[in-house]
């Protein structure tokens, strides 16, 4: 990581966003030796309920058996497949079966939008995250996390569009933030 970056981004953020919480980032590691190593069923919760440690300061690398859950083992690229009744978990659950998340409205919407998940493999062995003022010479984050209050997204949306001209500009997905094409 360029440490200038690292730095210029901090002062500009504290002049601009009035020292909102800091982003997180995450890349993934042959080693994980950047962060704290985290030992499998030392944490139970979720990988992003997890993320509330690094979101305090703390620096984690999680590989494929020390991430408990698993939607996050996946959504990392440490597993292929989906859990059974996935399409009930992510929406209503199913009566003393399978406690419902309620992320989506049915078990159908569920199935369609897994039948165009893309597929993902983690490209190494683990995966670390930091706080942005936690990162060092030797990081090199690939993705930005935003963890922000509706004015500081705000604000976010508007930098990040100020100079496109793209008439879909004010869009936020995955396909425009992946795409170098414009």
């Amino acid at each position: 990581m360029d440490l200038a970056i690292k730095e210029k981004f901090m002062k500009l953020w504290k002049k601009y966003f009035n020292n909102a919480e800091l982003p997180l980032i995450f890349y993934y590691s042959d080693t994980g030796e950047e962060a704290k190593i985290v030992k499998p069923g030392s944490l139970s919760r979720c990988l992003v309920g997890t993320l509330e440690e690094v979101r305090d300061g703390r620096s984690l690398s999680f590989n494929s058996d020390s991430i408990g859950c698993p939607g996050g083992k996946r959504y990392a690229g440490f597993a292929e497949k989906i859990r059974p009744d996935f399409e009930y978990f992510l929406s209503c659950g199913i009566p003393n079966k399978v406690e419902g998340e309620r992320y989506k409205k049915s078990p159908e919407l569920v199935r369609e939008i897994v039948k165009n998940w893309p597929a993902f493999k983690a490209p190494k062995a683990f995966i670390v995250f930091k706080r942005w003022d936690k990162l060092t010479r030797e990081d090199n984050p690939e993705v930005v996390i935003f963890f922000a209050k509706p004015d500081v997204l705000a604000g976010l949306f508007t930098l990040a569009n100020f100079d496109e001209s793209h008439p879909e500009g004010f869009l936020c997905s995955h396909e425009k933030i992946g795409n170098n094409d414009g």
